[in-house]
């Protein structure tokens, strides 16, 4: 089993959702997967970037987004650690995911596709 790894990256893109997607595909020839109206990222495998243009769930920086075999497991050992939780559990694209934030403030996000 492979250790967590970050492996994705959300970035807001809510203002100019379009022009974001349209921006990445021309200076980086990257090409994006539509998850609804809102959400697109790309599906490389490597590290991937999910533009979010949702109103009411972007964040305003950019989310790291770590890659983990079980995700219940790691929720309950970064609750153990102390990270703080944002958004219990939930389903996502390709999977479920919950957010925390660290002890300097900083939020990231936990996904499996299990």
């Amino acid at each position: 089993m492979a250790p967590p790894r970050i492996d994705y990256v959300e970035l807001p893109s809510v203002t100019a959702h379009e022009l974001t997607r349209s921006f990445y595909a021309k200076a980086f020839g990257w090409t994006f997967t539509d998850y609804g109206a809102d959400y697109a990222a790309t599906t490389t495998g490597d590290l991937d970037v999910g533009l979010n243009g949702q109103p009411d769930d972007a964040l305003s920086a950019p989310l790291p987004v770590v890659r983990v075999d079980d995700l219940e497991a790691v929720f309950d050992a970064v609750s153990d650690a102390g990270g703080v939780i944002a958004k219990a559990i939930f389903a996502s694209p390709g999977g479920r995911r919950f957010h925390f934030i660290d002890p300097s403030g900083s939020e990231l996000a936990v996904w499996s596709d299990r």
